[in-house]
């Protein structure tokens, strides 16, 4: 819920960003954009981006799962750290802002490196593990949390052994820590890190960054 790292006050976030590589323009204008939008909160850290992208490079990865689109800048993020036959296979039901995420995509010049595909993403996830062929190097997941878990078990069934999964908002704006707060999402959330917490097929972690970022690896 919150697109900067949480407990971080608008003095120390602003020295965070200025003490990190310069955000590609495109990527700026595009969170710019976004940050116009009633959704805006939404929106990924530029600091989590960043975090992606050192991932990416870190484990050589070449294929990149993604539930929940938005407007794009997770997807090009992930996108401008691929090689050039690497390939973001992205998930979203919102026409409306996927089509700010195709124009950014287009204008950096990586629309041939991420498939968009409409439609209700557990649906995709079962096409995609059906047809047999596909297997990825990381998921991220950040989108209805309500449906966490089942993204979560689908997204592992397609990760190759020893690939990473990242599962964005597990702190839910400080919400989790509080016991007496019983919004559906903060339930599925709970639900979620305590279906992962003893998990044998995993190695897991969670980072404070932004919203909270549960880094899984899959044994």
């Amino acid at each position: 819920m919150s697109n900067r790292s949480i407990g971080l006050d608008e003095r120390l976030h602003a020295w965070l960003l200025d003490h990190l590589p310069e955000e590609p323009p495109v990527l700026r204008r595009l969170r710019e954009e976004t940050a116009r939008l009633p959704e805006a909160v939404m929106q990924i850290a530029p600091e989590q981006g960043r975090f992606m992208q050192w991932l990416i490079a870190l484990m050589g990865a070449r294929r990149i799962l993604e539930i929940g689109t938005f407007t794009g800048y997770s997807a090009l993020a992930m996108a401008l750290a691929l090689p050039r036959e690497g390939r973001v296979v992205t998930c979203d039901l919102s026409e409306e802002w996927t089509r700010i995420a195709r124009r950014f995509w287009r204008e950096a010049g990586v629309e041939d490196r991420i498939e968009l595909r409409l439609g209700l993403a557990i649906d995709t996830l079962r096409r995609i593990e059906a047809d047999g062929t596909a297997s990825f190097d990381l998921a991220f997941i950040d989108a209805d949390k309500i449906g966490y878990v089942d993204y979560y078990e689908a997204c592992l069934r397609l990760l190759r052994p020893g690939g990473v999964l990242l599962v964005d908002n597990v702190f839910w704006d400080g919400a989790v820590a509080d016991p007496g707060n019983r919004d559906p999402d903060t339930l599925a959330i709970r639900a979620f890190c305590e279906h992962v917490q003893h998990d044998p097929r995993i190695d897991l972690s969670i980072l404070p960054i932004a919203d909270g970022l549960a880094l899984i690896r899959k044994r």
